[in-house]
């Protein structure tokens, strides 16, 4: 039985290579890489309130937290700091910004942000860094926002909610939650990316199918926006069906970042929690983790059938374990298949140790995906581990690691697994001699509780969903740019031929994952489907979005690659 072995040691695993990539790319990252910030306070005032810039502008006794003996800075061509600060998480795209604002309060970025209205020069704010396209660090964005001074985490006793700021890193976040309190959000799992744009594009991470998106627990949000008449203001939204601010609280729920205003701060709350116990009013965190790796050899061995079969019993158990509150919604599962030349692939699962029946489930889910299969797993063993220890553990970067800092990513939601077709141009993607070892595609169960609240309900539209697909691939030096690009592109076509190249919503594919930008979706020349990239992303949601965009930004002064666009 499964419980036998948890506690087998994992010397023959490297967690750098394993956690990192089942853990960085697979749970969530931050893509748009920082429109978020939020931060800690002792009070705040009635849910939805809203002022000019000045004392009302933000909430809390400490909303003007700025990091101890930490001015306020400004960064610009010739310091010495200049050239550290222009790139993000993905080494291929380098800003070129008037200044670097280091900010560390709310009135610093409406400070920043009247400047850019007055000047007209374009504004971005970054919190991690880890956007995977070059919606911050892009040539045409003249002052930048650094918010990574902005990162207290507490708990703010009038709104009956905890704080966080943008600049936090999600490790941080879950660090501080733990510590205090015993709770925890369903956040992703790489610790170092920035918690600003992973909120608001609807984060996900291991405990997601247990309990939903990271959204569905935000309550408020404090978001500094240009008006009509180019006064910049901070607003509060909330849940609250009666604020009259609902719909910009709505929009940031899975609406991405750079398109509204800049976050400086969220509250977090879970659903109909009750009481004024702090601890009761996020989900607990689990007291350990279990962690769990069956790796197959990629040779000769595995063949067309062999492999298709493996990855087709991955998406079938994920159609039939991923209803909200399924015993199998307890399992977090990641199925990272890189190219033929890395050798190997491996499905890592990751559990709360003291579910019922943890062993049988888990021995449920291997059996399940080696079912019909020859081929045996040369690695099938795990341990268990305190659940702070394994959520900090850093994970290796977004795409790449800290050497290996190009990549590209592309993503697409799935209802059930692959058809058959697509098996095949997966199968032909990975043995094309053309990929490399740091080339691939990751399965990453989904669902659960996350089907539970209605499309609508947030921004984030994809709740029929069971998996998640991210194809990627990353590379050391720009000299081979050009090649790496072309292959994860024509094998991500390959895998979408039947729909123009790209996830069009059918039985099987369900569109993609803002928090995974991919400008390549908005080219005609990769996408060939007549489909919008903003229908891929939003599907229904997207008018709606596009009236708060008309409404909060009319200016359209927060805006990107593949930012929401005024209605016509």
């Amino acid at each position: 039985m499964m419980e036998d072995r948890t506690n087998e040691g994992l010397e023959a695993l490297s967690r750098r290579g394993l956690l990192g990539r089942a853990g960085a790319v697979a749970v969530g990252s931050a893509a748009l890489a920082g429109f978020g910030a939020a931060s800690a306070s002792a009070a705040a005032p009635a849910a939805g309130a809203a002022g000019a810039a000045g004392p009302n502008a933000a909430a809390g006794a400490d909303a003007q937290h700025t990091a101890p003996g930490f001015p306020p800075v400004s960064i610009k061509p010739g310091d010495v700091r200049y050239d550290s600060l222009l790139r993000g998480d993905n080494f291929r795209y380098v800003g070129q910004p008037d200044e670097v604002r280091v900010v560390t309060s709310t009135q610093d970025v409406v400070r920043a942000v009247a400047d850019a209205v007055r000047t007209g020069k374009r504004i971005a704010a970054r919190s991690g860094g880890h956007c995977f396209e070059n919606f911050t660090a892009d040539p045409g964005v003249k002052i930048l926002l650094d918010l990574s001074m902005m990162d207290a985490v507490g708990y703010d006793p009038v709104m009956r909610a905890f704080s966080v700021q943008a600049g936090a890193r999600v490790g941080e976040v879950y660090e501080a939650l733990f510590k205090g309190w015993g709770v925890t959000i369903p956040a992703g799992g790489c610790p170092d990316m920035g918690a600003g744009g992973h909120f608001v594009g609807g984060g996900y991470g291991p405990l997601s199918r247990r309990y939903g998106s990271v959204v569905d627990h935000l309550y408020a949000v404090e978001v500094v926006v240009a008006g009509a008449d180019g006064a910049v203001r901070t607003v509060i939204a909330t849940r609250e069906p009666g604020d009259p601010h609902h719909d910009l609280w709505w929009a940031h729920t899975g609406g991405g970042g750079g398109n509204f205003g800049i976050v400086t701060r969220f509250w977090f709350r879970s659903p109909g929690a009750v009481g004024d116990d702090p601890a009761k009013l996020l989900p607990p965190v689990p007291g350990e983790m279990l962690f769990w790796l069956v790796e197959w050899p990629f040779d000769a061995s595995m063949t067309e059938a062999e492999f298709s079969t493996i990855v087709r019993n991955f998406g079938v158990w994920h159609e039939q374990n991923s209803a909200p509150g399924a015993p199998g919604t307890g399992l977090y599962a990641v199925l990272n298949v890189g190219n033929q030349a890395s050798g190997k692939f491996y499905l890592a699962v990751q559990a709360d140790a003291s579910l019922p029946n943890i062993g049988t489930l888990l021995q449920g889910l291997i059996d399940a995906v080696r079912a019909g299969t020859t081929v045996q797993p040369y690695v099938n063993q795990g341990a268990v581990f305190p659940w702070l220890h394994m959520t900090t553990w850093p994970g290796d970067g977004e795409g790449g690691d800290k050497v290996t800092r190009r990549y590209k990513i592309k993503a697409a939601y799935l209802k059930k697994s692959f058809d058959d077709a697509q098996l095949s141009a997966i199968y032909a993607g990975l043995t094309d001699p053309n990929g490399t070892a740091g080339s691939g595609i990751l399965l990453i169960g989904y669902g659960g509780q996350v089907q539970a609240a209605a499309p609508t309900a947030t921004a984030l539209a994809q709740r029929s969903v069971v998996m998640k697909a991210v194809f990627e691939t990353t590379w050391l030096s720009e000299l081979e740019d050009a090649a790496r690009l072309q292959w994860v592109r024509e094998f991500y076509r390959g895998v979408y031929a039947a729909t123009g190249g790209v996830p069009v919503p059918t039985d099987v594919n369900d569109g993609s994952y803002i928090n995974y930008p991919d400008t390549d979706l908005a080219d005609p020349a990769w996408n060939t489907s007549g489909v919008p990239w903003h229908e891929l992303y939003y599907q229904g949601n997207y008018a709606r979005l596009q009236q708060v965009k008309a409404k909060w930004d009319p200016h359209n002064v927060f805006r990107h690659g593949l930012s929401v666009e005024l209605p016509a």
